[in-house]
């Protein structure tokens, strides 16, 4: 965790709570959910009996990040929490992981029972992993510095240093549009940014809310470019061993969808519903 993203954690972590959430390790109420091997649809294995283990990238504001107080907080953070309390279960984020290895570490099993990282649902992972019912939709962004007049058409040539996250779906948009750029996967977004500052690199490619949350926050002298529409949806990705995890995670998703805890979470982190 560098320390800009701190501060830009500490910023977050001032604004109003607008609903009272289960704490991290909070026990929830029961439900129809096991942890047995009963022909119940519902019924899942677990790393750890008792506890939902997530793993993430957590250097990815507004989703998920460690706070100034060195908590791991964030939109992502908050609806994992309620999740695992509707299951009937603990929670607990795993150690940051680098993003492009999360997929392969639930394909793998055991150390982790799902991740919740902005994580697009795309055909290549679902390949190797399933996903929950989508819980938000997104767009990507391109990132110039504010006094750049800089195009996606201009960008598209040789020379040109486009920056992203390593494996995320800004990576793959880059290589498709910008194929005469040269594309340069980073492991930490606030780097990519950085680097846009200083002319390491021409642009970058990443989600829009996450652009929106550190342009306001700590790099005001870049800009969104282009809000690139890809339509892209978050999901919770689970082994595919483990349907009966995906089923109960995706109906305690659409139960709060229903009951407007889902945009309550929004709203404390996005200051409205997205």
């Amino acid at each position: 965790m560098n320390k800009l993203v701190s501060k830009i954690a500490a910023v977050a972590a001032s604004a109003a709570l607008v609903v009272g959430l289960a704490a991290c390790g909070g026990s929830g109420s029961s439900s129809d959910a096991s942890t047995d091997d009963s022909s119940s649809e519902a019924s899942y294995t677990l790393v750890q009996d008792g506890k939902l283990t997530v793993v993430a990238e957590l250097g990815f504001a507004p989703f998920e990040y460690i706070d100034g107080d060195g908590n791991t907080v964030g939109f992502d953070v908050d609806m994992a929490n309620e999740v695992a309390s509707r299951l009937g279960l603990t929670c607990e984020f795993l150690p940051s992981q680098q993003f492009d290895t999360i997929v392969p570490m639930i394909k793998q099993g055991g150390k982790a029972d799902v991740a919740v990282t902005a994580m697009t649902i795309t055909d290549e992972r679902l390949e190797s992993v399933d996903f929950s019912d989508p819980y938000l939709a997104s767009n990507q962004a391109l990132i110039t510095l504010a006094s750049s007049d800089a195009t996606e058409e201009s960008l598209n040539a040789d020379g040109m240093r486009i920056t992203c996250q390593a494996g995320n779906t800004g990576e793959a948009w880059i290589r498709e549009n910008l194929p005469n750029a040269t594309v340069v996967p980073l492991a930490d977004v606030t780097a990519g940014l950085m680097g846009v500052q200083t002319g390491r690199y021409n642009a970058m490619v990443v989600d829009l809310p996450v652009a929106t949350n550190m342009l306001s926050q700590s790099f005001s002298d870049l800009k969104v470019a282009e809000e690139i529409p890809t339509g892209e949806q978050y999901g919770i990705a689970v082994s595919k061993d483990n349907p009966g995890l995906t089923k109960a995670i995706s109906q305690a998703l659409a139960d709060m969808q229903s009951d407007g805890t889902m945009a309550q979470i929004e709203t404390k982190w996005f200051g409205s519903e997205i």
